[in-house]
């Protein structure tokens, strides 16, 4: 182990803020077995890849019943790690700035099929035009992350200043054409919600996201503020040791991988999308229609999200995360309502457990 097993601390608390003790105590019965079976998957997970500190959270049937965390959040200080704890989401980021464009377009505000120029007028023009439903399937062609590019430490005050780093580049390909995983092409994307809604990014993030899905513990990723139960973050040397992760500022890309936040957070997110509460029917079928190239090649995203069809003949929406100092994953199962977020803070760490969790609770349901 990484620390002496002396050291071990597991952490254990169960998170149900939306609902009443009585309800509480009745979807915990209910899930109880599952709820046993996944603590120890989540315990031996731990161990085995010897994580810094992990958490989880899942929502069964729309319901979050389940929360809980493991190791640390701070290793020289033997802080424990807290299913409130704040990592970094990295690319969960994209369906949370995703579902923002999805509201601003199924209120008309935003045309996704318009050049991007129509909401960032600044933006050079390209050798072919680029839209935003392009852009957040990555058939946009902007290019992704030069080598050392995510280690920047430089503070960018507003998102078009971020814009800065690639505006001038070429496209990749024609748009359309195919898949290019982009995170810049997310950043441009938070300067079209910029234009569309005629705030700032973050504001409206705050005001039409994060605040109506009671997500508190969400907020930019500011390396300058004091910022509660932030973790701190880790990456591994040649020889498998943990290091402290080096300082980076990702404030030029807030919508592509610059959030914080906590599996609970996560999850909230993800039981909005399972009605038509918060996202109306035209706002998810912008996010869950899978997009194909100009010659109709699957691309197994949608907008902001993967989706995929699996053996056991379900669907599934997803998203995983990699930054420095942080590895996420968020899976959506919509007709058992099944949920889960896990997150651990280090670099590159295997999530695997978040299928096998998915799985469990889903053969729960349908038993």
């Amino acid at each position: 182990m990484i620390f002496p097993r002396r050291h071990l601390l597991l952490v254990l608390s169960f998170v149900l803020a939306p609902c009443a003790g009585a309800q509480y105590a009745q979807i915990s019965g209910q899930y109880q077995a599952a709820v046993d079976s996944a603590k120890k998957m989540i315990f031996q997970a731990w161990q085995e890849h010897k994580f810094p500190g992990m958490a989880v959270a899942a929502a069964v049937e729309g319901q979050l019943i389940w929360s809980e965390a493991v190791g640390f959040a701070d290793l020289e200080q033997r802080a424990p790690m807290w299913p409130h704890s704040r990592f970094r989401i990295a690319s969960i980021s994209k369906p949370i700035t995703a579902a923002a464009a999805a509201k601003l377009h199924s209120q008309g505000r935003l045309d996704v099929d318009a050049s991007v120029q129509q909401y960032v007028p600044d933006f050079p023009q390209k050798r072919w035009p680029v839209t935003t439903r392009q852009l957040g399937a990555h058939l946009g062609g902007i290019r992704s992350y030069r080598p050392g590019e995510m280690l920047s430490a430089i503070p960018y005050a507003t998102v078009s200043d971020g814009l800065d780093i690639f505006a001038t580049d070429s496209l990749m390909h024609e748009p359309g054409t195919r898949f290019l995983y982009s995170s810049y092409g997310w950043n441009l994307i938070s300067a079209v919600v910029e234009g569309a809604a005629g705030e700032p990014f973050l504001d409206h993030m705050r005001q039409e996201v994060f605040l109506p899905l009671g997500m508190l513990n969400t907020v930019a990723d500011h390396p300058d503020k004091l910022i509660a139960h932030r973790v701190r973050f880790y990456i591994r040397n040649e020889e498998g040791l943990l290091l402290n992760a080096p300082f980076v500022d990702n404030s030029y890309k807030w919508a592509g991988g610059g959030f914080l936040s906590t599996p609970i957070d996560v999850v909230r997110f993800g039981i909005a999308h399972l009605d038509s509460t918060f996202l109306d029917d035209a706002a998810k079928e912008l996010l869950f229609t899978e997009q194909l190239t100009n010659t109709d090649e699957p691309t197994g995203y949608a907008f902001g999200w993967n989706v995929e069809t699996r053996a056991d003949n379900l669907r599934y929406l997803s998203h995983s995360g990699g930054a420095i100092g942080g590895t996420s994953r968020l899976v959506i199962q919509p007709d058992t309502g099944v949920v889960v977020a896990a997150m651990i803070n280090v670099s590159n760490a295997n999530l695997e457990i978040v299928q096998e969790l998915v799985s469990l609770f889903v053969n729960h349901v349908q038993r």
